[in-house]
């Protein structure tokens, strides 16, 4: 099961938390099949939700950076891209020496610039892994606790049902179980901590790259 989410919409755009909804009174199932969007819940969750609204005032230096970052090296490569285009027009849309060479140095700017952007991301990345770390710990027992109560006996994943009842969804009950388990959860990873306990796994999925550099194609 997918425990973590993409941190890179919370790094390279104005991060949103998701808004907590309201959370409907639990009803049972009418035919013991019920389906669940794990993640969704996750989401949901107010430890989550309130986590990430915290880490948009804690962070909020990282990711100002972040994103000014990611501005001016977008608009680096776009001009250097045009003035590759541009080139490979001028030389008769024709490959050359020296056009090649300025393909290979935006490629190397392309590359510096996400692994820029992937170093100062890491510090929101890994406190946000850390917070859903803390929430999927509760997950099983939410999911147990919410099959429980609304007399489920078969649970799939929301995504493999072609077509349901909106009462056999039950992951507004697991929601709630989350909020009962653990109402908050801490955006401070603790010294040395890594998702999962394994030193060097990713935080999350790196920032999206600037726009791919374009290599000039004949016609």
């Amino acid at each position: 099961m997918k425990t973590l989410f993409k941190a890179a919409a919370l790094v390279l755009a104005p991060a949103t938390a998701i808004a907590l909804t309201a959370v409907p009174a639990v009803a049972q199932t009418k035919s013991g099949i019920a389906v669940v969007d794990l993640e969704e819940a996750v989401a949901k969750s107010a430890a989550f939700t309130t986590a990430m609204t915290q880490m948009q005032t804690t962070y909020k230096p990282q990711l100002d950076q972040i994103n000014t970052r990611r501005a001016a090296i977008e608009t680096d490569l776009k001009a250097k891209n045009d003035a590759l285009q541009a080139a490979y027009k001028a030389a008769g849309n024709k490959p050359t020496p020296a056009i090649e060479t300025q393909y290979q140095q935006l490629q190397t700017a392309q590359q510096s610039g996400q692994a820029e952007l992937q170093r100062l991301s890491q510090p929101v990345a890994l406190a946000r892994a850390y917070v859903e770390e803390q929430v999927v710990s509760k997950l099983d027992d939410a999911l147990k606790a919410a099959t429980a109560k609304t007399k489920a006996e078969i649970v799939l994943k929301r995504a493999a049902a072609e077509s349901f009842a909106a009462s056999a969804d039950i992951t507004a009950a697991v929601v709630t179980e989350l909020n009962t388990l653990i109402p908050t959860a801490s955006i401070t990873p603790p010294a040395g901590w890594q998702p999962g306990g394994r030193q060097g796994q990713a935080a999350a999925a790196a920032p999206a790259p600037a726009t791919p550099a374009q290599a000039p194609k004949s016609r």
